[in-house]
């Protein structure tokens, strides 16, 4: 924002670099009351949060306006001539008010074209220097693919809870004739030394609601060693061990984030866990509280989910075959 500020004021004078300026507050401001809407989602003040956060969409008019009265209190020095109700601004001053307060995208949109940029430069550059650039970049590939020379493929499916994810591991696993297969667990009944041992050592990644298996980072390594390379293991994951998954030296993750497109679906399901038993209520809690608070925490995961970087593919489980074919694509990946 202050480059472009700096740039407009050279390039085009004070009042445009002003009005740019304006424009970089007023994005900044669109960010905020956008914030006000995902911090206070699956909260009481939902509702209220999500109308506070619709004045980023008058943000720009707003700007507009005040160049437009601003103009209009000029008289003859203003840079409009023959100002009428649609012609009150002029053309820099309109393209510094979005390019202003587009600038906070700017970051976003040099990360996606750089690999663009990068690859016309190769074949744009003559003779020697051409061939350089061409030189450094497949060193860069041979780099990053001796880096995942040694590293074991983890296939990650994590996601919110009520999203269908153990379902749709439970079918890739039966119908991948042996491609894909789940992580050794530690059963606190036919190995109750071992169990107890690593339960003392804080050694689980995770253990079950029953606390009869457990999940350990050896578990999930050595069963891939064991398909001596054939086959991937699949951890069907919550956020929390998502998480953990990450931190396993020697184990390269393949993540994928299965998700809803509504939190009212998420809402449903909810109710649907309430109503059949399986998400009990507490005796000092209500249905509302633990529903609320359950809307709070798929919230947070989402969030992760989004902000992580860790998963390089998204699926919405809307229909579970086309879900399934959509995790099977993903989970392709693993093998290249």
């Amino acid at each position: 924002g202050v480059v472009g500020i700096l740039i407009a004021d050279l390039s085009k004078g004070q009042e445009v670099a002003i009005i740019y300026a304006a424009g970089a507050l007023a994005g900044l401001g669109y960010l905020f009351f956008l914030s006000l809407k995902t911090d206070t989602v699956a909260s009481v003040e939902s509702k209220l949060g999500a109308n506070i956060s619709n004045v980023r969409f008058v943000l720009p008019v707003i700007l507009v306006v005040g160049v437009a009265i601003y103009n209009l209190t000029q008289g003859d020095a203003s840079p409009v001539v023959n100002a009428n109700l649609l012609n009150t601004v002029s053309p820099e001053q309109f393209a510094a008010i979005v390019i202003g307060f587009l600038t906070y995208r700017i970051p976003l949109f040099a990360s996606q074209l750089a690999p663009v940029f990068k690859e016309s430069a190769v074949s744009l550059l003559p003779g020697s220097a051409g061939v350089a650039l061409q030189l450094a970049a497949d060193k860069e590939e041979v780099v990053e693919s001796a880096n995942k020379d040694g590293l074991t493929p983890v296939l990650l499916v994590s996601g919110p809870p009520g999203t269908g994810k153990s379902a749709l591991v439970k079918r890739l696993i039966e119908e991948s004739d042996g491609k894909f297969l789940q992580p050794n667990l530690v059963d606190s009944v036919k190995e109750g030394a071992a169990f107890e041992r690593l339960l003392q050592r804080e050694e689980f990644l995770k253990v079950d609601s029953q606390g009869r298996y457990g999940i350990t980072r050896e578990g999930i390594m050595e069963a891939a060693a064991d398909s001596d390379g054939e086959s991937v293991v699949v951890v069907d994951a919550d956020v929390e061990l998502a998480k953990r998954i990450t931190r396993i030296p020697g184990a390269r993750v393949i993540g994928v984030w299965i998700g809803l497109d509504s939190m009212e679906k998420f809402e449903t399901r909810i109710n649907e866990d309430i109503e059949s038993g399986a998400i009990p209520i507490p005796d000092d809690e209500t249905k509302e509280i633990v529903l609320r608070s359950k809307k709070r925490e798929i919230a947070q995961d989402i969030e992760y989910g989004v902000v992580s970087g860790v998963f390089e593919f998204t699926v919405l489980n809307d229909d579970f075959e086309s879900s399934l074919a959509q995790l099977k694509s993903a989970s392709e990946y693993c093998f290249k």
